[in-house]
């Protein structure tokens, strides 16, 4: 009898790009991947910060550089990635909130939130592909998306939509890339402990209503994200495509 081993984890040899790696979820993808052996192109807007995760990754030992680029600015993006050979693997982590009750939302906060976390994200994996075609190379896509593409939240219609969107983004795109071997999925956190959740946090009905619903009794943590990003850039999710990894606690359980 032949026993089946199991594919490997490992990202030797692979080159990652990491949006949004300069802190929070990003800088956790970033390290993920650098740990498991990929060289990560770490990008983000700002370039102190930025630069200083590298360094970071460097003090490990790890293969890192830095690249100064925001999703929102589709025509900086696009030249970004032009200096940039193919990627086996990328992961959209940017994205920003303007949370409101929807009576109250401003056309410019729409704006703002769709700008980066759907027409960026879209945009972003329309030439994360194309790199891959042009090299006839496989590869991996990650939106990092949100529970909140699976269900509603309070103040958070315009987040919600940018978020919902991605998810039927991500299954559509599987459907068309799919036959040249470029998976693309979504990674749905739950609220995780990052710059961009502190004020959240910093309102205890917030907190209350967002510990009711997580059944595991916490909220997320960083770490808790690596791991899965880990497992869809890697040859153990080579099956896995047009799908969503929910990361919620079991908010979403019901």
């Amino acid at each position: 009898m032949h026993l089946p081993r199991t594919p490997s984890f490992r990202l030797d040899g692979k080159r990652a790009l990491v949006t949004g790696a300069s802190r929070g979820i990003g800088l956790g993808c970033a390290v993920a991947l650098a740990e498991a052996g990929a060289h990560v192109v770490c990008a983000a807007r700002g370039k102190t910060a930025l630069n200083e995760t590298v360094k970071q990754l460097h003090a490990e030992d790890w293969s890192a550089e830095a690249l100064v680029m925001d999703v929102a600015d589709l025509a900086g993006m696009t030249n970004a990635l032009k200096t940039q050979a193919a990627f086996d693997i990328v992961v959209n982590s940017a994205g920003i909130a303007r949370h409101a009750p929807a009576l109250e939302t401003a056309p410019e906060d729409y704006d703002a939130v769709m700008d980066v976390n759907l027409r960026g994200a879209y945009f972003l994996s329309v030439e994360a592909a194309r790199g891959m075609q042009r090299e006839n190379k496989p590869g991996s896509i990650i939106q990092i998306s949100s529970q909140m593409g699976h269900v509603g939240g309070i103040d958070r219609s315009v987040y919600c939509a940018s978020k919902h969107a991605i998810e039927g983004m991500v299954k559509a795109m599987a459907i068309e890339w799919g036959p040249k071997k470029i998976r693309i999925n979504s990674i749905c956190p739950t609220f995780i402990r990052t710059p961009f959740t502190e004020a959240t946090f910093a309102d205890p009905e917030r907190v209350a209503w967002i510990e009711s619903k997580i059944k595991l009794g916490r909220v997320g943590e960083v770490e808790d994200v690596m791991g899965a990003v880990v497992y869809l850039a890697s040859d153990a999710s080579a099956m896995v495509t047009g799908s969503s990894l929910l990361i919620d606690g079991g908010w979403t359980a019901g």
